[in-house]
């Protein structure tokens, strides 16, 4: 996996402050989705802790109409009551699992922590069944560590 290669370019574009965020958290995903082959729909959540829901701030991948997703709901309302990463192998496995595409089978979470809150996550949906190993979560957990840095 060229996630070592990545590295670097990642960590480039999110120090580009002639960028706006949103336009190099938008490069991230362009990033990641063509370069990761099973990376089919990458997005980027942020929490608003009053009303108790995630907005989706910037994704490539097929259009989705889940841009607001209430804390607890599905995958990414999990991740943002537990702050915990959530690595979901089979999607049709999970009770709750918000469908955003009938030909998504795996899908993976990983909050961005903030002097120790979770403001937001990093969503990533595969085609493909069960591709995510530790080394995805590791990589996803450096590049939120990254955001949360520029933020």
């Amino acid at each position: 996996m060229p996630f070592n290669k990545l590295q670097a370019q990642i960590q480039k574009t999110l120090l580009n402050t002639d960028e706006e965020v949103t336009q190099r958290l938008h490069q991230v995903c362009v990033l990641l989705k063509e370069t990761v082959s099973y990376y089919d729909w990458v997005g980027f959540y942020f929490a608003n802790h009053e009303s108790k829901t995630l907005h989706l701030k910037t994704y490539v991948g097929e259009e989705t109409n889940h841009t607001v997703i209430p804390f607890g709901k599905g995958i990414c309302g999990q991740v943002a009551v537990s702050n915990s990463n959530f690595v979901v192998p089979d999607v049709k496995a999970q009770d709750n699992y918000i469908a955003c595409s009938i030909s998504v089978k795996a899908e993976i979470v990983i909050p961005i922590i903030k002097n120790g809150k979770n403001i937001g996550q990093i969503d990533i949906d595969s085609k493909t069944a069960d591709p995510f190993s530790s080394e995805d979560e590791r990589f996803l957990e450096w590049i939120c560590e990254k955001v949360a840095s520029i933020l």
